[in-house]
């Protein structure tokens, strides 16, 4: 590989002769070659959107030339489209906590390519990466700044719209459904009957919770610490900068950024990314839930509940002929898992703010988008490949609901707990349905049983 000579602070150093970044983000490379996964690709494109941001903000207070601005918008238009952005931008997550390498890296590459522009209109010197590019900023308000804006915009574009697909989805299975009534159960154990509407809307219930949640921590998240530069006062920013800045950025984004409260705040900490992480683990509860009750419903087809039938997707084993298994179920069960991993180690991350900055920035970044991203893509496939596509055993719901003993539970107000007790044990134990039971017990005929044992009258409650 053919190398050039590049220069910064430390002094000199060699780089790929077509490398577009220069010798900070080489040094980056050079020092943490430890999991050869650079930032998410959602990140980048927020860090390049706040340097064209920046430069259209400085722009107007006079600080960096039209022309200079244009070249700097120019390369990040220019980046922002290009199909291979990536291989712009090696930096490990692992690194340094500021994800100071990070920033230069954009700076560079920016630098680099506003430059061309730049020097093909006006004589003078290159675009700089840190005098120019990087004005008014420091990689301590634009790391945590990138991380505010790729959750927003990954949360707004990809993962709350995949949530109301899949409660949509579920409210509408769960309305075709109506008409079945299946035995509840609780402790896994047998219980009092439901309708397939009801377990189905309750999952679109916690789903609803999960998307309000999110939507309130948006509004915390479009909050931001750019203007607040290394250490949250704001030195080396034009005092307008950043209501300036955060007014570009919208424009730029069409998502509505505001300036933060307190840069102290958003430097030192990462309260909010924590807390939107917890709500993106109350998600991965939620789809948990309904992937497990998806799967015990599934299970079978014969010695298992065998209440419903999931989409066949894939042969299920390379073994045993004919097995297939609820493979989407299981996908989600696993992007859960992760996720809850994700939040571990984001609120570890949250606890390393020392003073004036947090120190794993980039870290809380990767797992944050990682979270977002599995959610939003798992919770896609859940709706149309299991929700949308599973059918009802009805005759396997009856066989269950018919012959459970627990429906005595609606004879309580007539004939008492004890009595109702003795009925459901001698059931059990006969392996008899209650309502013959109950009618050798009691005193009641059995057009009144079978009206009082009605399972989907029983689903509407009361007494």
């Amino acid at each position: 590989m053919k190398m050039r000579i590049e220069k910064d602070s430390m002094g000199e150093l060699e780089v790929p002769e077509k490398a577009l970044y220069g010798a900070q983000t080489q040094r980056a490379i050079n020092n943490f070659p430890i999991s050869d996964e650079p930032l998410p690709e959602a990140f980048i494109r927020s860090l390049i959107l706040i340097k064209a941001a920046a430069a259209r903000a400085n722009e107007s207070l006079e600080c960096i030339t039209p022309e200079m601005s244009k070249a700097i918008q120019n390369a990040c238009d220019e980046l922002l489209n290009a199909d291979d952005l990536m291989q712009h931008f090696p930096v490990d997550v692992f690194q340094t906590g500021s994800g100071t390498s990070s920033n230069m890296n954009a700076n560079e590459v920016i630098a680099t390519l506003a430059s061309a522009y730049y020097c093909s209109e006006v004589n003078g010197s290159a675009v700089n990466p840190n005098d120019h590019v990087n004005y008014g900023q420091s990689s301590n308000d634009v790391i945590p700044s990138a991380i505010h804006v790729s959750a927003t915009l990954e949360l707004t574009g990809h993962l709350l719209p995949a949530l109301v697909h899949l409660k949509d989805t579920i409210l509408e299975k769960g309305t075709a459904l109506a008409g079945y009534t299946k035995t509840g159960r609780t402790h896994l154990m047998d219980a009092m009957p439901v309708r397939l509407d009801q377990t189905f809307h309750a999952w679109a219930a916690q789903l609803q919770d999960n998307i309000d949640n999110l939507t309130y921590l948006e509004s915390k998240t479009t909050q931001l610490a750019q203007g607040g530069t290394a250490v949250g006062t704001g030195i080396n920013a034009h005092p307008e900068f950043a209501e300036l800045f955060a007014k570009e950025l919208s424009n730029l984004t069409n998502v509505t950024f505001s300036k933060g409260n307190n840069f102290f705040a958003l430097i030192g900490s990462q309260d909010t990314a924590v807390a939107l992480s917890g709500q993106l683990k109350a998600v991965a509860v939620t789809y948990m839930k309904i992937a497990n009750d998806l799967r015990w419903m599934n299970s079978g087809p014969l010695a298992g509940l065998g209440e419903i039938s999931l989409q066949a997707l894939q042969p299920g084993s390379s073994i045993m002929p004919g097995k297939v298994n609820p493979v989407i179920p299981e996908a989600t069960a696993m992007v859960a898992a992760q996720v809850i991993g994700n939040d571990a180690a984001i609120t570890i991350g949250g606890q390393s703010g020392n003073f004036e900055l947090n120190v794993m920035l980039p870290m809380i970044a990767k797992n944050l988008l990682n979270s977002i991203k599995l959610l939003a893509s798992s919770g896609q496939l859940l709706a149309d490949n299991a929700i949308a596509t599973l059918t009802v055993n009805e005759d396997k719901l009856n066989q269950a609901l018919h012959r459970n003993p627990i429906l005595v539970t609606a004879l309580n107000p007539i004939i008492g707990y004890g009595k109702a007790a003795e009925i459901a044990k001698k059931a059990y134990k006969e392996g008899r349905p209650v309502v013959d039971v109950a009618e050798e017990e009691t005193d009641l005929s059995r057009e009144e049983l079978l009206a009082l044992l009605d399972p989907a009258k029983l689903t509407h409650g009361g007494i």
